[in-house]
């Protein structure tokens, strides 16, 4: 399993909650057909919310990948990166679709690399896992040394106690 930027993380997790969202239950199929619709004729005239998420939601069932796991090498790093490489990885079928495709390439190429990454890693659920940022993985391999201004006991130097003294005593 590939690690995975927390943001692009994130975003997938937020593009599912939209689809559902959408969705809804039970599932109306016209409702989420509509939005989606309404989405790529939006961006495929060239316009379109600058937003990552309807974007990854607009090509989400469309988009197709010859190689996920190149794209998914491209989402270490979330705001840096290749768009250029990251559309030649990805597809679109004719009509509407690759016309979407190639304005978001066009118009937001930025956005649209995000995007892209985002439906990819939604397609692909099991072939990335999200880095783990919480306090106890960050604080596994700590060992302590950092504690600057107590002694061997845990208790406060004097200096360290002297820096928050109120009447001006240093």
């Amino acid at each position: 399993m590939r690690k995975v930027h927390h943001e692009f993380a994130y975003q997938s997790r937020e593009l599912e909650g939209q689809i559902e969202g959408i969705l809804g239950d039970p599932p109306d199929r016209k409702n989420y057909k509509m939005m989606v619709d309404a989405l790529m004729s939006e961006y495929a005239g060239g316009g379109g919310i600058e937003d990552v998420n309807m974007m990854a939601f607009a090509l989400v069932d469309v988009i197709k990948f010859a190689n996920p796991k190149a794209v998914l090498a491209e989402a270490q790093e979330y705001d840096d990166g290749d768009p250029a490489r990251v559309f030649a990885l990805a597809e679109c079928p004719e009509g509407e679709p690759a016309k979407m495709l190639a304005a978001i390439e066009q118009n937001f190429p930025e956005i649209g690399r995000q995007a892209i990454i985002t439906a990819c890693l939604h397609k692909h659920p099991r072939l990335w896992d999200e880095e783990d940022t919480s306090l106890d993985q960050l604080a596994a391999n700590d060992d302590g040394d950092d504690e600057d201004g107590y002694d061997e006991a845990g208790e406060a130097t004097d200096d360290f106690a002297q820096m928050f003294d109120q009447e001006g005593d240093r």
